[in-house]
């Protein structure tokens, strides 16, 4: 159980309610925000002083799964939340080795049958592990870059805040640094041991203001991107369909950007696909 994070993911949780979101009357004003520990205590069914100690990370023990059940729903939180809730409290199945960096060969297969679709590989940690060609001619050379410069997070966080320039020229620059501070926060709790992991968000955390200010509102549910337009300096504007599929075995995403069939951005696609991987280079 990691007490400390414990305790401060509740609080930040406890912090964001108002007491007529849970059906509470408001009362007279409060000193600070959100609702009062007793008050989460109540609707939770559990003791005041037990509550309090798992918000200050004094609990002797690991709080029981109906207790985190009380709690998630006193809280409000979302299955996301309330799974990493189980996660932090050590009550969840949680993984015990490293992040897994090799990709099954046939996911491999699989992305280079898709020569209309950008295909690639995400770690936990958002490192590009694989990719056809057109996600390297819509995105970048990424066999040209060492595995840590292939890091999604690092790039967004750090390499684009030297250029001030949107990642890959994408329209939801900052909607994708929020995710990404997310999904590092929910692999940082499956994986608390690995220094892979510890160390790229303490880099993020050190190396970028805007992470370490994302970093500490503490959510872990990001809202799925279902478009996205790239502003590709060879074909222009490409908008696609985003689609994520879960690698869960390996704890990898597949992730597929595609145009409908007859579309501007299609062509555009057919077109990067021509013009191969130095597409980009050439153009930037």
């Amino acid at each position: 159980m990691d007490k400390q994070e414990l305790g401060a993911f509740l609080r930040s949780r406890r912090e964001r309610l108002q007491p007529q979101d849970v059906g509470l009357p408001s009362g007279p004003r409060r000193r600070t925000p959100g609702l009062r520990r007793e008050e989460v205590a109540v609707l939770a069914h559990i003791s005041t002083e037990y509550y309090v100690r798992l918000e200050q990370g004094r609990a002797a023990s690991r709080p029981s799964s109906e207790v985190l059940a009380g709690i998630a729903g006193a809280l409000r939180l979302t299955d996301a939340e309330s799974g990493h809730l189980h996660t932090l409290a050590g009550t969840a199945a949680a993984k015990t080795g490293l992040v897994q960096r090799e990709v099954r060969p046939s996911i491999l297969a699989l992305i280079e049958r898709l020569p209309q679709t950008a295909a690639f590989v995400t770690s936990a940690t958002l490192e590009v592990l694989a990719w056809n060609d057109l996600a390297a001619a819509l995105m970048e050379d990424f066999a040209e870059l060492a595995p840590e410069e292939r890091n999604l997070a690092r790039k967004a966080f750090l390499h684009t805040a030297r250029t001030d320039a949107p990642l890959y020229g994408i329209s939801d620059a900052a909607e994708f640094r929020l995710h990404a501070v997310m999904q590092l926060r929910s692999t940082l709790a499956r994986y608390p041991t690995d220094p892979a992991v510890t160390g790229l968000v303490n880099e993020l955390r050190e190396g970028s203001p805007d992470f370490a200010r994302l970093w500490e509102r503490r959510d872990v549910q990001p809202a799925p991107t279902l478009t996205k337009t790239f502003n590709h300096p060879a074909v222009g504007q490409v908008c696609v369909d985003c689609d994520g599929l879960a690698l869960p075995d390996r704890d990898q995403n597949l992730v597929l950007y595609s145009a409908p069939a007859g579309s501007p951005s299609a062509d555009a696609l057919a077109l990067l696909n021509i013009l191969g991987v130095p597409a980009r280079a050439k153009s930037s």
